[in-house]
């Protein structure tokens, strides 16, 4: 027979802890068993990291190169049957005919109309503002009791190349619904986590330059049709001498929008066999800041009764697990 702990309470200490104590009622005992799992954790993995350095000490290797990849969202995605390597023929062949390609061809230059939800809050405002600072040759109007059909037709009529209409919930910005003139297709964007350049810290202050655009991260067909999509609402004719660069970079279909200028200094480390400093790159942000989530892309114009989508997020086919991403 083995020996009976003298101490009860030690040996439920030293019990293995369950990952999900969600079955146990009390939500003091609850809290209490949670916390002894993550300390239980914690302790495995340091135990884990030091017997690696030990074996790597033993191996005559260097500690710091035995440093383990920590698993992620990003680098353990499952991997989207519609990927895009490079130069993929067929997607090059398909971009040279869409209806993007005026614009990336410097063949034709955007110019937007934004406008609002009818009854607008003067918070939303200072994000129409962000945007008509952020995209070239984009003009406020204001919604009235127009539908959106009517301003389409309007825009359309007098050579506008997007309509944008932001919305707002509580006050705050809430969406963004962006249709493409004359024959769409037409998105639909969650927006969320908006900062002005004015509540940005050591923000700079732009110029009327065009500005560079970066487009990262959109590697399925419909990220690479999205990214085309925000891309054509920029001329593609930049002017490198503002040094001004609009990001959107696209993070588990989250499409982080930002602006900065790019400067170039002379750092404090000098080049090997010779006194001269190594240059160095800097970001200034010059702002806004948001956040965009495509909800939908739909054929042609908005149409919300008879439209056709080409894609829709549907949360419960969807979202099945952390690691699927669409763009």
């Amino acid at each position: 027979m083995g020996k009976k702990p003298e101490n009860k309470n030690m040996a439920i200490k030293n019990r293995p802890i369950q990952n999900n104590p969600g079955n146990i009622k009390n939500r003091m005992k609850r809290a209490e068993v949670y916390g002894r799992y993550l300390l239980q954790k914690k302790s495995q993995k340091k135990e884990r990291r030091l017997k690696r350095e030990k074996e790597a000490q033993a191996l005559g290797e260097d500690v710091n190169h035995t440093k383990q990849t920590p698993r992620t969202l990003d680098n353990t995605r499952e991997r989207e049957e519609t990927m895009v390597t490079p130069n993929d023929s067929e997607v090059l062949a398909d971009e040279r005919e869409d209806e993007f390609a005026p614009y990336f061809n410097d063949e034709k230059r955007p110019k937007m109309l934004i406008t609002t939800r009818p009854s607008p809050s003067r918070k939303l405002f200072s994000f129409i503002q962000a945007v008509i600072d952020l995209f070239p040759q984009t003009y406020y109007y204001p919604r009235k009791s127009y539908s959106i059909k009517d301003i389409c037709f309007f825009a359309t009529n007098r050579d506008f190349t997007h309509v944008i209409v932001v919305s707002e919930k509580a006050k705050s910005v809430n969406s963004m619904l962006i249709s493409h003139l004359p024959y769409g297709p037409t998105a639909y964007f969650k927006v969320s986590n908006f900062t002005s350049a004015n509540d940005i810290p050591f923000t700079g202050q732009p110029t009327s330059h065009i500005p560079e655009l970066n487009l990262h991260g959109f590697g399925t067909r419909l990220g690479h049709r999205v990214g085309r999509f925000l891309g054509g609402m920029f001329p593609h004719n930049a002017e490198l001498q503002g040094r001004q660069i609009v990001t959107f970079h696209n993070q588990r279909d989250f499409i982080f929008v930002r602006h900065h200028r790019y400067m170039f200094a002379e750092g404090k480390e000098a080049i090997k066999d010779s006194k001269k400093k190594k240059t160095v790159a800097k970001l200034q942000e010059l702002g806004p800041r948001f956040t965009l989530k495509m909800r939908w892309l739909q054929v042609g114009t908005f149409d919300s009764q008879f439209g056709e989508y080409e894609w829709f997020h549907k949360r419960k086919e969807m979202d099945v697990t952390r690691r699927k991403f669409h763009l």
